[in-house]
């Protein structure tokens, strides 16, 4: 009858541990969600005040660290940059901008294709980023099979 009792309360204790572990509170004793963030969040950013600068065609420039990044088009033909595979980063989120008001970048992916929000057809590559206001930034995220963007 002890060994059971002891059994019982470790079992118990390790249920209890596991729910405690399910989610993370940052500024809160009680998360709400998996991480629950009650305060401002400072993220990790490339090029700034440096931007990335394009690469030529067939060089494309990769995008593969940080989240908020400058692209910079250094003239036509070195204005292209390359996002990784979608699949190989689910989830991950991407903002984009183009500081050049002169020249537009092109973006392209090793692996999955384009679909502006709530669309189901897949935008020819490259995708655009103009120099004018109008398309000059995108929110690009990747689902783990493709990348939705909103402008």
């Amino acid at each position: 009858m002890k060994h059971l009792t002891k059994i019982f309360f470790v079992t118990i204790l390790i249920i209890t541990f596991q729910e405690v572990l399910a989610q993370v509170g940052i500024n809160t004793s009680v998360p709400l969600s998996t991480l629950d963030v009650n305060g401002n969040i400072s993220i990790k950013t490339i090029g700034i005040p440096t931007a990335l600068n394009g690469g030529s065609p067939g060089f494309a420039t990769s995008i593969n660290d940080g989240v908020y990044i400058s692209l910079t088009p250094t003239s036509v033909g070195n204005d292209e940059f390359i996002m990784p595979t979608a699949t190989s980063v689910p989830g991950r989120i991407y903002v984009l901008r183009n500081i050049s008001n002169s020249i537009n970048a092109k973006l392209y992916s090793f692996g999955g294709q384009f679909f502006h929000k709530g669309s189901n057809t897949a935008t020819t590559a490259p995708l655009i980023l103009s120099s004018n206001a109008t398309g000059k930034s995108i929110i690009i995220i990747s689902d783990g099979i493709n990348w939705t963007y909103f402008d």
